[in-house]
């Protein structure tokens, strides 16, 4: 059949999470892994086994792995646009290209690279955190959120020089205590 994919010439063909996983925490370690990645489960307690089980139940942390094992570790050429748009696990390496020595990364790189993509989201619009950077910390969603509040609170009233008390002018329920 020529319609059949060759998984075979794709590094990650039989090879397991906890393999995968091993091999890249033998040769980078956890901090290297978590400065690169950003996912929690390298920083927080690292360990192969927490780190498998949180990556089998998480694909876009599972996916992030593989492509970082295949592009860093494995040191693969980009690939195809075609290519591009499957999931790791899926793609096809072509026949001229083999796995070569991993690249060397250190954490300098790691922050020029965190800066560099910050730069890259600001000018096209987008941030990474989900956070605003107004004071207070909302994001437009709750800014909203609390506007629509305050248009329906009712408003304040000067205070009365004839009550006693500005205490009953905020309360509403005043008058009815008298």
């Amino acid at each position: 059949m020529s319609d059949e994919i060759n998984y075979k010439n794709n590094p990650l063909h039989g090879l397991g999470l906890k393999e995968l996983l091993t091999q890249i925490v033998d040769h980078y370690g956890f901090e290297i892994l978590y400065a690169y990645l950003n996912i929690n489960c390298f920083k927080t307690n690292p360990s192969i086994e927490s780190s498998v089980k949180f990556l089998k139940k998480t694909d876009w942390a599972r996916e992030k792995v593989e492509l970082f094992y295949l592009y860093k570790f494995k040191n693969l050429p980009r690939v195809s646009s075609e290519q591009f748009a499957l999931s790791p696990r899926d793609r096809v390496i072509p026949e001229g290209q083999t796995p070569r020595e991993p690249a060397e990364l250190s954490l300098e790189d790691a922050e020029r690279m965190r800066e560099k993509q910050a730069l890259k989201a600001a000018e096209h619009g987008k941030t990474k955190s989900y956070r605003s950077s107004k004071p207070g910390g909302y994001s437009s969603k709750q800014e909203n959120a609390r506007d629509k509040q305050d248009r329906w609170k009712p408003a304040k009233k000067a205070p009365d020089s004839q009550s006693g008390s500005s205490d009953n002018d905020d309360d509403p329920w005043a008058k009815w205590r008298k």
